[in-house]
This record gives structure tokens, C-alpha cells and sequence, in this order.
């Protein structure tokens, strides 16, 4: 079967990541936003994290593709 999950996947988790990232950039300046976590900025870290899973998912469903 052609089903392969690892696409759908991983562009959601890129536009998400991406979204949170450039949400927390623009954010970045306002430090009244992340008093509650210590002063990290939550959304560039979480957006990092998720575009990065995210485009190794696209890799991922890329090379299985080239594989066959």
C-alpha cells in the first residue's frame, strides 16, 4: 500500500513549528509574556523543536520514496 503517514505529519508540525517560531521572535522583546517560565521563551523553543521534527519527517518520507 502507498499510504504514508510521515508527510501529512510532518508538514503540520512544520507550520506549526514554524508559526510558534516567528510567533516567539516577535515576542521576544516583550519579557512581561514569560514571567510565569522563568523568562525562557517558550514558543522559540517548542517552534525550534517542532519545525525540526517536523522537516526530519519530510526527510524521512522523501528518502523511503527515492528508496524504491
Amino acid at each position: 500500500m502507498g499510504l504514508d503517514i510521515k508527510i501529512p505529519i510532518g508538514l503540520l508540525f512544520t507550520i506549526i513549528g514554524l508559526l510558534l517560531t516567528v510567533y516567539g521572535i516577535a515576542t521576544h522583546a516583550d519579557s512581561s509574556l514569560y514571567v510565569k517560565s522563568l523568562n525562557i521563551n517558550v514558543n522559540i523553543w517548542s517552534g525550534i523543536v517542532m519545525l525540526v521534527f517536523g522537516i526530519v519527517m519530510l526527510v524521512f518520507s522523501k528518502w523511503k520514496i527515492s528508496e524504491k
